[in-house]
């Protein structure tokens, strides 16, 4: 099999298509042939530098969908010709995985290969923000950045589903029609900072109950000084920058969070139990994802460019 791998860090030329023996699956896993890979900007940042949990050399990527092909000792719950997903496994850029069973979810008839590799990440962390990090109330204002983006969109059309009002951000004026589509009430152009006025002025000098916040560094300050008393910033932009702060700096008495990827689904039932919830969402049409890019999986390098370049909207896919 081929996959795509790297054995130092740096820009997307590190990213090599690599010949590699076929994996054989282990007991209690399941060997899974791709049919989608999804990209994440958690993947810029393993490549770029240490990630916990990554060593070199690795293989890129960690959400899908494909087909099972054969089953460890021990495997119960899965048949040959299954069709699954995955939420966060690392080394999903290759065209043959072995995945452990626990990790894995089937995908619905009624749900279709590119839909379900979209909304794993991207759609599971969603339903953790607006449900968890805050729980959207009818007529709450969420500020959404990267709008356009891939969780972003996610986010704008859950809050929306839960009856919220939404103020996105986006970093260039034609990413607005689409975040627009998605749902959003209001749309910012601002590529970093300075955008709490704006904010303020949409909310009757308010401020926003709830800021998801995937910018990093240089969005952090703005987005405190967007919310309304003990309003919620939640920042999963880790990967970004992480600014230093003390509690006396945080305005307006506001809550800060930090949601990581295993707190979005901590156990195998939240796993069920979200992407259950995601796919009825799905089904219903209150959540489509966007994709905004399809890839060869050997070209997956460009995809990762034209990422950081920030000329894509919606959700970038690799396809074997």
């Amino acid at each position: 099999m081929h996959a795509i791998r790297i054995s130092e860090y740096g820009g997307a030329e590190v990213m090599h298509w690599t010949e590699l023996p076929d994996p054989t699956p282990r007991q209690g896993e399941v060997l899974v042939r791709l049919g989608v890979a999804g990209v994440n900007y958690m993947d810029v940042g393993v490549r770029t530098g240490p990630a916990p949990g990554w060593t070199l050399p690795a293989i890129l990527g960690i959400e899908g969908m494909g087909y099972v092909t054969a089953l460890g000792d021990g495997v119960r719950d899965f048949t040959i010709g299954d069709r699954v997903a995955w939420y966060y496994h690392r080394g999903s850029y290759a065209q043959q995985i072995a995945i452990p069973a626990e990790s894995l979810v089937r995908v619905p008839e009624d749900v279709d290969d590119e839909t379900a590799a979209s909304v794993m990440m991207q759609g599971l962390t969603a339903n953790h923000l607006t449900t968890e990090t805050y729980p959207i109330k009818p007529g709450d204002t969420a500020v959404v950045h990267a709008a356009a983006g891939g969780v972003g969109l996610m986010v704008t059309q859950m809050v929306k589903a839960r009856g919220g009002v939404v103020i996105g951000l986006v970093s260039q004026e034609e990413k607005t029609p689409v975040a627009k589509e998605a749902g959003a009430d209001h749309v910012i152009v601002s590529s970093g900072g300075g955008f709490e006025d704006r904010v303020r002025e949409l909310t009757g000098g308010e401020g926003a109950h709830v800021v998801y916040d995937g910018g990093g560094t240089p969005t952090f300050r703005s987005s405190q000084s967007a919310l309304r008393r003990h309003g919620v910033h939640a920042y999963y932009g880790p990967l970004m920058g992480v600014p230093s702060l003390t509690p006396t700096e945080l305005p307006n008495s506001i809550l800060l969070s930090h949601p990581l990827v295993r707190d979005h689904v901590p156990t195998r039932e939240a796993l069920l139990t979200r992407t259950a919830e995601v796919f009825d969402f799905v089904r219903k049409g209150l959540i489509r994802p966007i994709v905004g890019g399809r890839y060869a999986l050997a070209d997956a390098a460009r995809a990762h460019a034209d990422l950081e370049s920030r000329r894509t909207v919606g959700k970038l896919l690799l396809l074997p």
